[in-house]
């Protein structure tokens, strides 16, 4: 605005100069053209728009210009007088400081937020706490402040869990088992028992059998133990159904590791839905889309599809990712424009792993 405010005044001192050099009478016609040429443009213009520079220049020359004569002016009065005021109170007014504390940076309202939606028992202070053992010089007020602006709710009402919320932590104790039936082609009937891990929906595939004993389910439950290892002291609850192929055997494996049987009541599926949902997944993508030949062809099916299942197969209720690899990190995103992606073909392609080229 500096220099256009210079620019100006310079055009008009130049004018006044060429002013003194010309006739009374030049002076008088070039003062009806212009006047003229104003009385137009104000009937093409209601509210002119001026720059600050003009303004100031307008204000300034109304100093030099009696009061009678001011209607010369394209404005009324007034706004010359309030330009005038505005141009002393600049020129008189010193730089304002904004005064309080200096305000929150947005890393660290992320930082409070993010801690406030892990941890649903915690209050400002308890925050303002953790903030400092992190080195942020926080008041509480200002955490309290962060929250209240953010529409997040007291910790004792954050703390109250909902349905879902409780499911999800006890689901992390739960095993569920269950068996399913394939055909062979020659028209045999075959028993497949598995046990399903319901937080990371990780399946165990325990074996085949035509005849599924007291004496084989029960030892199956023994491989299961020893598999899980220490893992098994995780889990305090164990889903079958009623199925008398569940001796008091089998049971006993798993009371004995500390674990309490849950039944199901009789005639319902969706009491143990986790593992029916998989029965589900097994026979659409792998055992319906083949022909079965005998306890060693199924076996060895099965074992391919569970690796498949566990390492790969993406999960929704797992954000996308298989069991095996729940909690582990997005990959970053790959180039539209690369086409280094490689299919592993499993069971012959009857099913399909894709990964990224090395």
């Amino acid at each position: 605005m500096v220099w256009s405010l210079m620019y100006t005044l310079t055009r008009h001192a130049l004018g006044l100069a060429m002013l003194r050099l010309r006739g009374e009478s030049a002076k008088d016609v070039e003062l009806m053209v212009l006047r003229h040429e104003v009385m137009v443009l104000r009937r093409q213009v209601s509210r002119p728009a001026l720059q600050p520079a003009d303004r100031m220049l307008l204000a300034a020359l109304s100093r030099r210009l009696p009061r009678a004569r001011w209607g010369v002016f394209f404005v009324t009065p007034a706004t010359v007088l309030r330009w005038h005021r505005e141009l002393v109170a600049r020129r008189r007014t010193f730089p304002h400081r904004r005064q309080g504390r200096p305000s929150v940076g947005r890393e660290l309202r992320e930082l409070v937020l993010r801690l406030t939606a892990e941890n649903p028992t915690w209050g400002h202070r308890r925050i303002q706490g953790e903030l400092a053992g992190l080195g942020y010089a926080v008041a509480p007020s200002t955490v309290w402040s962060i929250l209240n602006r953010a529409g997040v709710d007291p910790a004792p009402r954050r703390s109250s869990q909902a349905w879902r919320e409780f499911l999800r932590v006890q689901a992390a104790t739960i095993l569920a088992c269950d068996f399913f039936t394939v055909d062979t082609v020659a028209l045999q009937r075959i028993y497949v028992l598995f046990v399903i891990e319901l937080d990371t929906r990780r399946v165990h595939f325990l074996g085949v059998t035509k005849h599924p004993t007291g004496h084989w389910v029960t030892q199956q439950a023994r491989n299961l133990l020893i598999d899980l290892d220490e893992r098994a002291a995780r889990f305090r609850f164990l889903i079958r159904d009623r199925d008398t192929k569940f001796v008091e055997s089998f049971d006993r494996v798993f009371t004995a590791a500390g674990m309490e049987i849950l039944r199901t009541p009789p005639r319902a599926p969706r009491a143990n839905a986790i593992c029916e949902r998989w029965v589900g997944s097994a026979r659409r993508e792998c055992t319906d889309r083949l022909l079965i030949l005998g306890e060693a062809h199924l076996r060895g099916v099965l074992a391919a599809y569970v690796r498949h299942y566990n390492g790969h197969r993406p999960h929704w209720a797992l954000g996308q990712h298989p069991p095996d690899a729940a909690t582990a990190i997005d990959p970053p995103i790959a180039d539209s424009s690369d086409c280094g992606v490689r299919r592993a073909p499993i069971l012959g392609g009857l099913i399909n792993e894709y990964h990224q080229a090395a």
